[in-house]
């Protein structure tokens, strides 16, 4: 059996037999739990498995069940790296910015080259970029004893609507607000946008929309220079 996934739902595929998840769709777990759409798909995204109950019936419920690490990473691992972006070039160093972040602190990109960077671009009223952001907290977390590394999120919204975003939604990067001009800079148009800077300011990394594995390959990727740095 394969699977093809979109945002709102999956499509599977076993022998003589096609049907998908919906947002109608009867997705429990092995307790007899049934799960609303947004809590299934966001469980989905954070490490979950969502199998038919019974393949040869188009109108099957699904079970829902969590993956070990070893098994999400090797699930993670064996998908395609994520697309990159049409706004950056891996190898290249990007043009500087400076901002106030909502705290009131500078962020002088020029001044952060020697550390690694990771940039996101998003807005509040984007879906995606509301889902990735427990994945992207825990990134952090796991990242925190590293105090060359600096995780910076451009957002397009106003500051005193992220401030009451936050308020229920928290989020650990840096946070610029008012962020348009800084994403026109660069071409961006499709959010999220990810990009990691190695410690000369050249992009390593970068991809735009919402993978499956997107998460792991910004943690790879970050390893990967902590590694070549000796750290």
């Amino acid at each position: 059996m394969i699977f093809i996934i979109l945002f709102n739902c999956f499509f599977f595929f076993s022998p003589g037999q096609t049907f998908q998840t919906t947002e109608q769709s009867v997705v429990k777990d092995s307790t007899g739990k049934i799960y609303p759409f947004e809590t299934w798909r966001n469980l989905y995204w954070r490490g979950h498995e969502i199998k038919p109950v019974d393949p040869t019936n188009p109108k099957t419920e699904f079970l829902l069940t969590r993956l070990s690490e070893r098994d999400l990473e090797k699930k993670l691992s064996a998908f395609p790296k994520p697309r990159e972006t049409s706004s950056f070039k891996t190898g290249e160093k990007i043009t500087n910015f400076v901002a106030d972040d909502i705290e009131g602190n500078k962020v002088d990109l020029k001044n952060l080259e020697g550390k690694i960077v990771v940039l996101n671009f998003w807005f509040i009223h984007c879906a995606p970029c509301r889902i990735e952001m427990p994945d992207l907290n825990d990134l952090v977390d796991s990242f925190q004893n590293k105090d060359r590394i600096v995780f910076v999120s451009i957002a397009l919204d106003k500051k005193e609507d992220l401030q009451n975003f936050l308020k229920t939604v928290p989020f650990k990067y840096k946070i610029i607000d008012d962020g348009g001009n800084i994403a026109a800079q660069y071409g961006v148009g499709s959010y999220p946008t990810h990009v990691i800077l190695n410690k000369e300011g050249k992009v390593f990394f970068h991809t735009s929309g919402l993978a499956m594995n997107t998460i792991y390959w910004l943690k790879k990727s970050i390893r990967e220079l902590l590694s070549e740095d000796g750290k």
